[in-house]
């Protein structure tokens, strides 16, 4: 029995420094793991910061040639009398850095004669008019755009009010008084 005693307490000791060595194994993976996900977590901030820092680089390379383009029209208009050459240089600048833009994902917002719309359309005035139909966009004091879909600027507009019938009335009656006095 003593020998039963003495095998099973050699088993018992391998088994514990096989069960010490997966510990320290297992240990050892853990920290590998702590380490390699802090190191994950730095690199995620650094890229972070990188793509913020340079992320309009593409952009920036774009809209570069439109300075070149405008520092040649600058040039030019300085040595010329050619308005309408200057001109039609402006219009093709601004045509440029629409294309721009629009590579970029940026889109103008239509607002003239359509609906007047609060999420995209920014109301300055109210204007009465018996020509346009009631909440439609009139004029664009500034024009909006969307970026990518999302609103990066609304239109500032003004937008129709149709005369109600006392107040046509009313004008119709100062106007017809206006025609007597004079």
């Amino acid at each position: 029995m003593e020998e039963k005693a003495k095998a099973s307490e050699e088993d018992l000791k391998v088994k514990l420094q096989e069960m010490e060595r997966k510990a320290a194994d297992n240990y050892d993976k853990y920290v590998r793991a702590v380490a390699e996900l802090d190191n994950y977590k730095k690199r995620a901030v650094r890229e972070k910061a990188d793509a913020i820092r340079y992320g309009n680089e593409n952009l920036l390379r774009d809209i570069l040639p439109l300075v070149d383009n405008m520092d040649r029209a600058m040039e030019h208009a300085c040595n010329s009398e050619d308005f309408e050459a200057f001109k039609k240089g402006l219009q093709m600048l601004q045509e440029q850095l629409l294309g721009c833009l629009q590579k970029h994902g940026v889109k103008q917002i239509e607002a003239v004669g359509k609906d007047f719309d609060p999420h995209v359309h920014e109301a300055m005035v109210q204007v009465e008019s018996k020509e346009h139909e009631e909440s439609k966009v009139v004029g664009e004091f500034e024009r909006g755009y969307l970026l990518n879909g999302r609103l990066l600027r609304p239109s500032k507009v003004s937008v129709c009010r149709r005369l109600k019938k006392e107040d046509q009335q009313n004008c119709e009656v100062a106007k017809e008084e206006e025609a007597k006095n004079n």
